[in-house]
């Protein structure tokens, strides 16, 4: 996640970062001004066509900004999703911790349940990004493939774990309630971030947005050449870039688990 100040207007505005929208686009942006070029030149210059639908593109470009805007809240409505369950596991984490240490008396039991009460956020972190267990540090690495044994789900096998630890502490019955309260949080918020990550947005949606761009765009230079003349060009380039950061931007925040600058900071 990038770090930045949100009061630095110009230095937001002519900074550009290895994730910019600009920079993904800048080919795609080439191609489209100078196919809108071509289109212009074609009808002024070859065919003396004056044909205009300005109003038109200009009710379509409603319509699509409309599909747009549910299509950003939607995916930013997960990241925040995605924000609030990572912090409830830092509380929850926190809770369990306290626990641990009020609860029990036995020192060995309380530095197991405290070292697994660590692991699980690492193990579920990587879990979110298809389990590449190989970016952990060494010994939490290994801590973790004991732990999980043939056990695919590894925060699954972890949470088994701390229950089997739970059970064996002596303990009231009382604090071993309060504490298994905690535990089973561990799994809902796995679960909640689980689904997520693996409910895209239904697909006819999607594919429809994108295809709706670009017919708009591949008719934009027919439909404003005769108005705009060769400005046609920039029109569509800008046009196009607009349409096709918001549809970028929410493909990078649907899922915030992951690795892009926009993600989660889950690594901190």
């Amino acid at each position: 996640m990038i770090h930045y100040n949100p009061k630095d207007w110009f230095g937001l505005i002519f900074h550009f970062h290895k994730s910019d929208t600009f920079r993904k686009l800048f080919w795609v942006i080439l191609s489209v001004a100078i196919y809108s070029g071509i289109v212009v030149y074609l009808e002024q210059e070859v065919f003396f066509t004056s044909f205009s639908s300005s109003v038109m593109h200009s009710l379509l470009g409603f319509v699509i900004s409309l599909l747009l805007v549910f299509r950003t809240n939607t995916a930013y409505e997960r990241w925040w999703e995605g924000r609030k369950q990572w912090g409830a596991l830092v509380n929850v984490a926190r809770n369990y911790s306290f626990k641990i240490r009020t609860y029990v008396s036995d020192e060995p039991s309380q530095n197991r349940m405290i070292r697994l009460n660590m692991l699980y956020p690492y193990a579920l972190k990587e879990h979110l990004r298809d389990a590449d267990y190989t970016l952990l540090p060494s010994e939490i690495q290994s801590e973790i493939e004991q732990l999980s044994g043939e056990m695919e789900h590894i925060p699954n096998a972890i949470a088994q774990q701390m229950h089997s630890e739970l059970k064996a502490t002596e303990i009231s019955t009382a604090q071993e309630l309060a504490m298994l309260e905690d535990v089973n949080r561990f799994t809902d918020i796995c679960g909640a971030c689980e689904r997520i990550k693996k409910t895209p947005i239904p697909y006819n949606y999607n594919i429809f947005i994108k295809k709706f761009i670009f017919i708009y765009i591949v008719t934009m230079p027919i439909g404003l050449g005769a108005s705009f003349g060769y400005w046609t060009t920039l029109v569509t380039a800008f046009t196009f870039y607009t349409l096709a950061s918001l549809e970028l931007i929410a493909e990078s925040i649907e899922d915030p688990f992951g690795l892009d600058t926009d993600d989660l900071p889950t690594d901190e």
